[in-house]
Parts: structure tokens; sequence; C-alpha cells
């Protein structure tokens, strides 16, 4: 039985599709290139993906994801992962699976240069439609999401330990961001919530136009500064002004998004930061120091 991430290999996943979907059967599978902590991603053919949880502790977010795809499905006009078939638990495998429609296009780290305000903006325009969709039988934030669109002081024990570490006057203009943060709160109605904007959760098309967003994982309702912290963690000072004038957000919404920008670098490795984000660590750390500066 499988019960540990090491263990969900193609040869698995061809028996699970063959015993539940023998339709199927015939196609080939093979693991994604990158993939994710929760998950893990296979192809099924060039039209499908079968995703399954790497652990017992990640099956409440594969259902809970599949209930949000299908709550957006029919209000948000960006495309999203759509799910197909749902497979049981058995002896083989025991945890649900799902099967999807595979999404072609590249991630933020594929696009050209030339392209990327153009693909930044298109973000930003898919944000701003995300947080107008109907919040009705949308997940509440809270633990289940990770702590996504909850106030940022909510991951507030995390920062202060690595925060002490740095340099002395890096850590007192952080410390003054992350006071400042903690300082203001969403008024605003809650509004959806991506929960994790990253390169490789946002794919793009040959011209560099967002194609689609995917990984809804801990997507919820709640305070969208969470989202913000994209445009310090991947994004240059002139993209970062390109999502601004995009997303209608008050100014305080953006200060929240650096300070969770901030606690995402503290928590990281300089390797994960290159890596998921696209910025070094100390770029994200100066940029979001100056946030308050002066």
């Amino acid at each position: 039985m499988a019960a540990a991430s090491e263990e969900i290999t193609s040869s698995l996943v061809r028996s699970l599709v063959s015993e539940q979907f023998p339709h199927w059967a015939g196609l080939p599978i093979r693991p994604v290139a990158v993939q994710g902590w929760d998950n893990r991603t296979f192809r099924l053919g060039d039209r499908h993906s079968v995703r399954l949880p790497s652990a017992d502790g990640y099956v409440a977010g594969l259902l809970r994801e599949e209930q949000t795809l299908a709550t957006l499905a029919s209000s948000f006009h960006v495309v999203i992962p759509r799910v197909v078939a749902t497979g049981a638990p058995s002896a083989a495998f025991n945890r649900p699976w799902s099967v999807r429609e595979w999404i072609e296009g590249r991630s933020l780290s594929s696009v050209e240069p030339r392209e990327r305000e153009s693909a930044i903006s298109s973000l930003g325009d898919a944000l701003r439609e995300l947080q107008a969709c109907n919040t009705l039988s949308g997940p509440w934030a809270g633990r289940a999401s990770a702590y996504r669109g909850c106030h940022v002081s909510a991951v507030g024990e995390d920062v202060q330990d690595p925060l002490a570490r740095l340099d002395r006057s890096q850590a007192e203009r952080c410390r003054a961001l992350w006071d400042a943060a903690v300082d203001t709160v969403w008024t605003g109605p809650p509004v959806w919530v991506h929960g994790d904007v990253a390169p490789g959760n946002i794919l793009f098309d040959s011209r560099g136009h967002l194609a689609a967003l995917i990984d809804f994982g801990q997507t919820c309702i709640g305070d969208p500064a969470c989202d913000l912290a994209f445009a310090w963690l991947s994004c240059t000072s002139r993209e970062r002004d390109l999502l601004h004038d995009r997303l209608e957000l008050p100014e305080d919404a953006w200060l929240r998004g650096a300070a969770w920008a901030l606690w995402k670098t503290l928590i990281s490795s300089p390797e994960e930061m290159l890596n998921k984000y696209g910025r070094s660590r100390d770029a994200v750390l100066r940029d979001v120091a100056d946030v308050t500066a002066g």
C-alpha cells in the first residue's frame, strides 16, 4: 500500500488508471518535470493529467481543491484545471486521486524578457477578476488554506528568529515594514484569494499572455494581500508597478503583501527562492526593506 511520496511511480499510476478507468489504460504515463510538495502529477496521454496526494495529510487539501475548482468554474473566465474523474482509494493506493484536463502553457520563467510586462499585466487582470468573483460557497481562510487569506500576523511567529539573524540595518528596516503591516487590516468584504501565486502556477501562451492559473490547493475567501507577495518575490520594480496599476486595492493591502513576501523569504533558503520565485533572497529582502524607508 503506497504511503510515502517516493512510492508514487509511473507504474503505480498506470495500475490505478487501468483498474479504475480502463478506457484510458493504453495511454502513456510519465511524471511532470517539476513536482509540487503536497501532490504528485503525471501526464496521462496528451490531454489529461493524474494528481495524487503525496501523504495522508494532503488528502483533505486535494478534495478541498476539487470543490474550489468546481465552485469557480461558473464565474471565473480564466482557464483553470478541470477535474474529469476522481479515483477511489484502493489496496494499491489508500488515498483519493483525480484525473484532470492537461493545460498547455509556459511558466513565467520561460517567458521572453520582452514579453514579461505584458505577461505580468495579464496576471494582474486575472487576479482582479478572481477577486470580483461571487464568494458564495467559497472556503474560508484558515488553517486549511495554510493561513493564506488571513491577516499576515497569523504567520508572525515564523518571522521573529530569522529576522534577528539579519544584519542590524536590514533587520531594523524589515521589522519596521512588518510592524507597519501588522497595524493594518482588510476592511472590505472577503474576496477570492489564490493563495500560491508563483511562477510555476501561472501558465502563459506563446505570445506571453496568460493562458491559465493552476494549483488551487490554498485558494480561499479572505484578505487578498498574500497574493501580492508575488510582486516582490518574482517581479522587478517596473513589473510591481504594473500589477499595482491593474489591481484596485488599498495601499495597506500592498503593505501586507510586502510583509507576506518578507515572511516567505525569511523561511526559505536562497536555493528555494531562486528555484520557485526566480529572484535572489537578498534582492527580495532589499526590496521589502525599502517599502517603509523614509
